[in-house]
């Protein structure tokens, strides 16, 4: 059979060790790449890039960057919408020029804008994960609640932060990359999911480099026994800061992503309150603690679920909107509930579960 590792023979410790052992995994890995950046953005429409694709793209950096700190590292996090909506807010200040104590400084291209916006939001990552330092479990989990109710709050009081609108709404500005428009009204469907495919991409690949190296080694030490951990010579204060500061710039950039890209105007008690957070918590427990692919599993789920219930419930049986809603909400909780007492690693157990019985096959095992 085709996906088996009889006769594919390593030469080298690097080969030995590389992300997709088998020739079979590799070969699907590059296809479902060249089908993302070269054939997916000619025959996308509006409907399938905002209804499907990038929310897909912009939740799956989201749940890796809380599968990092939570899944990884063993910090539950309860603020996630909060750090998203810091990513969100910071790179609307810097597309349209931040004013600090008289001083102005220019906008910046879109690019460095969701890039610096991660960075920013590392850092308040950090400065809220120092908690993590003497608590852990759920009182950590309350102190990071905490942060997502004191942030939501301060992007409503702070005027600076969405430069005294009357409203309290920040608007994402048009901005182009080579010419071609990524934000604003006038955004091409194709345009706004290959701008989150190139972040969905290296942000993949370097969570996956970073969880396979000595940091993701500590991390996990910490997660499993940060006494030993820290016996065995691992710094629990770099380990801990490090796992919270790469987790909030991966969920900054998302942040960023969904006000400029996905939504183009937000206010931040409804688009990043308690829900979001809890939202994308979800799709980590599906998905699976611990995994990259577990994360964009969780994401694909918790945002085709929504959009097959409607089209079945409301587009072919007639339901009112607000019952589906509702349904909703019932069926995703129930799957919480299954996956935790059947299958706690979630989908990506089930997948690696799969691909062991398809290795094995038709041998009895």
């Amino acid at each position: 059979m085709i996906y088996r590792e009889a006769g594919d023979f390593k030469t080298s410790y690097r080969k030995d060790s590389q992300t997709f052992p088998l020739k079979f995994d590799r070969v699907a890995y590059f296809v479902l790449l060249a089908v993302a950046f070269l054939v997916i953005p000619f025959i996308i429409n509006d409907y399938w890039a905002n209804a499907v694709l990038v929310p897909f793209l912009i939740y799956a950096i989201a749940a890796l960057g809380l599968n990092i700190l939570t899944g990884y590292a063993g910090q539950v996090s309860l603020g996630t919408g909060g750090f998203m909506a810091v990513g969100a807010y910071s790179c609307y200040k810097l597309m349209t020029g931040i004013d600090i104590f008289g001083v102005e400084f220019p906008p910046l291209n879109i690019f460095l804008s969701v890039i610096v916006s991660g960075g920013i939001t590392a850092v308040v990552g950090v400065l809220f994960g120092l908690p993590s330092l003497r608590i852990k479990g759920f009182y950590l989990a309350v102190a990071t609640l905490a942060a997502q109710f004191f942030l939501v709050w301060l992007f409503n009081k702070w005027g600076w932060a969405y430069n005294h609108s009357a409203s309290g709404q920040i608007n994402a500005p048009e901005r182009s990359v080579f010419g071609i428009i990524v934000t604003g009204p006038e955004t091409a469907a194709w345009a706004k999911y290959l701008f989150c495919l190139v972040f969905v991409f290296f942000v993949a690949w370097i969570a996956r480099n970073l969880t396979r190296g000595a940091a993701g080694r500590k991390w996990m030490a910490i997660r499993d026994m940060d006494i030993a951990a820290e016996i065995i010579g691992v710094n629990p204060l770099l380990a801990k800061l490090s796992a919270f500061a790469v987790s909030s710039f991966f969920v900054g950039i998302a942040g960023a992503l969904f006000f400029s890209v996905y939504l183009g105007a937000v206010e931040v008690g409804e688009a990043f309150g308690i829900q979001k957070s809890f939202l994308v918590l979800f799709m980590v427990i599906i998905g699976g603690l611990g995994s990259i692919f577990g994360s964009f599993a969780g994401a694909a789920f918790m945002v085709l679920l929504p959009v097959l219930l409607k089209n079945v419930l409301v587009g072919a049986l007639g339901w009112p909107t607000d019952l589906a809603a509702h349904l909703e909400l019932v069926i995703v909780g129930g799957l919480i509930i299954a996956f935790l007492v059947v299958e706690p690693h979630g989908i990506a157990q089930l997948w690696r579960l799969a691909k062991e019985k398809l290795r094995l096959w038709p041998f009895p095992h």
